[in-house]
């Protein structure tokens, strides 16, 4: 439980007309068995992968034994979005990272879940771009997910989204040192002034002409750098921008009609990134039409990166689904 494992899938057709011969699928299942207990399916971030728990676990304090995702409950799975690299293997990093759409890996999603012999989830849940992934598989079959919950994300990309998906891409082509930079320009988008504020305060490093904001951000540069690889950054960068890219009014309105899902949408209210008024407008749009929808929002200052900092509110807010 919790190693990695492999899905080789064949005779992808990708949104954009690619067709893709054999692609690796890399996963990993913690808690129960996959057919002895209900399935969550945790979709990673931008620069996550499939450790959701344990050592490096990203939503530790969210899920394990005892925890708001209950691993002694719930089989839970997550995939690693393909070409992320978190297997290791420069050979399965994706080059041609435009030919993907978050659509296409919401799809590969499936197929995966369908060789593990899975064809309907208890939930799915992620943030950020794993949220929109979330949206993404629920639109595709909607009536396989009982419990979609996107947290700090949107059904479909903003002009505010795709303009800084450019601006990355520009930084992840261009620059002498892209991983490194890129990431700076990054970070000032999932954490917001006030809470760079209360980390900082102006201040300066003992002995030194650099500010203590400074440091931190080629600290995270330099992190990002150590542990990342290039095609596998600028994949995940583009699939943003294309969150919802063939989602519109009518594809909104035969969702709402076919699906059994309850939709629970989890903003932040200081996210500059996935700005919280876009889930209020969803949720205030569709609330009156049958659809199941609620929504939440976490109260806190550190901007969009709170998803991974407020375990306390967001577990709140899911407990009564896991519960």
């Amino acid at each position: 439980m919790g190693n990695l494992h492999t899905i080789d899938l064949f005779d992808i057709g990708l949104e954009k007309g690619k067709h893709i011969k054999h692609l690796p699928l890399f996963y990993q299942i913690f808690g129960q068995p996959a057919h002895k207990a209900p399935v969550v399916l945790v979709n990673h971030a931008l620069t996550g992968n499939s450790q959701v728990i344990g050592e490096n676990g990203w939503w530790n304090d969210l899920i394990g034994d005892g925890k708001t995702i209950d691993t002694s409950q719930y089989c839970i799975i997550a995939f690693n979005i393909p070409g992320n690299g978190f297997d290791g293997d420069p050979t399965n990093l994706i080059q041609n990272y435009k030919d993907f759409t978050a659509k296409d890996i919401a799809a590969i999603f499936w197929k995966g879940l369908q060789s593990l012999g899975i064809t309907e989830l208890f939930a799915a849940i992620g943030g950020s771009l794993g949220g929109g992934i979330a949206w993404e598989m629920a639109f595709l079959k909607p009536q396989s997910i009982r419990h979609c919950i996107p947290v700090a994300t949107h059904w479909k990309a903003t002009d505010w989204l795709i303009a800084n998906v450019l601006v990355q891409d520009a930084i992840l082509n261009n620059s002498k040192n892209p991983i490194h930079d890129a990431r700076l320009h990054a970070m000032l988008l999932y954490r917001s002034p006030q809470s760079l504020k209360q980390k900082f305060n102006t201040e300066k490093e003992k002995d030194r002409e650099l500010y203590q904001i400074e440091s931190w951000l080629a600290h995270h540069g330099n992190k990002l750098q150590n542990r990342f690889q290039l095609p596998a950054y600028k994949l995940m960068n583009h699939l943003l921008k294309t969150i919802g890219e063939t989602s519109s009014q009518d594809s909104w309105e035969t969702f709402s009609r076919e699906t059994k899902s309850e939709i629970h949408l989890v903003g932040i209210n200081s996210d500059y990134f996935f700005t919280p008024d876009e889930n209020a407008e969803t949720y205030h749009k569709w609330k009156n039409t049958g659809l199941k929808i609620s929504y939440h929002e976490i109260d806190s200052i550190h901007g969009h990166d709170a998803f991974l900092i407020e375990f306390e509110q967001l577990g709140r807010f899911l407990k009564p689904i896991f519960s």
